[in-house]
């Protein structure tokens, strides 16, 4: 088992989020701006599935098999060996 460190700030957005300018980070010339997110954040409800999105993308690049029951179960084998990862909010 392992955990993912910093594991939401690993997600790309499949869509546009905009947040307000956090507290102590106040631009005082442009206090009314906000901010397009490249990333997802902590907190944001986005954040979970877009890991997940990153993840399986590379795990299946990666000649993985996604459990055909368990969406977050991966699959590889090679010859007898097998290999499995499943994946839970920010553990493996």
């Amino acid at each position: 088992q392992m955990d993912v460190k910093t594991t939401f700030l690993n997600g790309y957005l499949q869509e546009e989020v905009f947040v307000e300018q956090p507290p102590g980070f106040l631009d005082s010339k442009f206090q009314d701006h906000v901010f397009k997110l490249d990333k997802a954040l902590y907190g944001l409800k986005q954040a979970p599935r877009a890991w997940y999105d990153r993840l399986s993308k590379l795990l299946l690049d990666s000649g993985f098999k996604r459990g055909s029951v368990d969406k977050t179960i991966f699959l590889k084998s090679k010859n007898s060996d097998l290999l499995v990862v499943q994946m839970y909010v920010d553990d493996m």
